[in-house]
């Protein structure tokens, strides 16, 4: 039985650690990121690898391995003997913070038997934290940065449990204003011939998982490419919220340490 608490501390620790270091390079005025490419065209900062790298030994104390975005490639023929593992992306929207916008995150989740059962998501720029495991619930806590060290029963009694009771009317999407894919527009359209009037937000990174899961958004379609570490923490925290995250067939939810890292298409509601 896996301790999912004392986990989650760890991983809270690291997420808000990794983001003092990322906000180091984000607010210093003579930095230039050290922008590069990688295979896929994706850019890589220097705050990418120190967050990875902060990460990493933070969580090699746990007796789990890593999969991380910036981690090195490891095969199937490896991973697949992993029955539980840390999945994390050390900088959620690293085009967001080349922009300097604000909307990019750390995320760290706990992956067993390729369902995900613990999640973090750290907001470095507005000291968010979004924190959920399947046995303590998912919550949001507001305030906290590298300074602060409260203990897990602080952080709870300081945060906010999700979802929250946010009213608003008709239905809330959240999709980009203006990168909508076609299926994109259509799923949307769809949405407005039901009779119900549509509000579209807009945001980057996992912050989008989050606002679904908090209740600020009701729908998240995703018709566009992804990987394991951009859902694998939000995904933990919408189903400690009570919600999910399904493949378009809105009844399959996402599953984890696949061969092929990229996730199908989905929709959190």
């Amino acid at each position: 039985m896996i301790d999912n608490e004392k986990y989650l501390y760890i991983a809270i620790r690291a997420a808000v650690d990794a983001g003092k270091s990322i906000m180091d390079i984000y607010t210093d005025p003579d930095s230039d990121f050290e922008i590069e490419r990688k295979a896929d065209n994706s850019p890589l900062t220097k705050a990418d690898k120190a967050a990875n790298r902060l990460i990493t030994s933070a969580l090699s104390v746990t007796p789990f391995p890593i999969l991380s975005e910036e981690g090195k490639e490891i095969a199937f023929a490896e991973r697949s003997k992993w029955e539980t593992l840390w999945i994390v992306d050390p900088l959620d929207g690293t085009k967001e913070f080349i922009k300097r916008n604000g909307e990019f995150t750390v995320n760290i989740a706990l992956v067993e038997k390729g369902g995900p059962v613990l999640g973090v998501i750290y907001v470095p720029v507005r000291k968010e934290l979004y924190f959920a495991a399947s046995s303590v619930g998912a919550y949001k806590l507001v305030g906290i940065d590298s300074d602060s060290q409260p203990s897990m029963d602080e952080m709870r009694q300081k945060a906010i449990r999700l979802p929250m009771s946010l009213a608003h009317q008709g239905t809330v999407v959240v999709a980009s204003r203006s990168h909508q894919s076609e299926e994109t527009i259509a799923f949307i359209d769809n949405l407005r011939k039901q009779g119900k009037p549509v509000t579209l937000m807009s945001s980057g990174s996992s912050l989008k998982i989050c606002l679904v899961a908090e209740g600020s958004a009701d729908i998240y379609p995703r018709f566009a490419p992804t990987m394991e570490w951009d859902t694998a923490a939000g995904h933990a925290i919408a189903r400690a919220a009570g919600c999910d995250i399904y493949q378009v067939d809105q009844k399959t939810p996402l599953r984890y340490n696949k061969e092929d890292l990229h996730n199908p298409w989905f929709i959190v509601r």
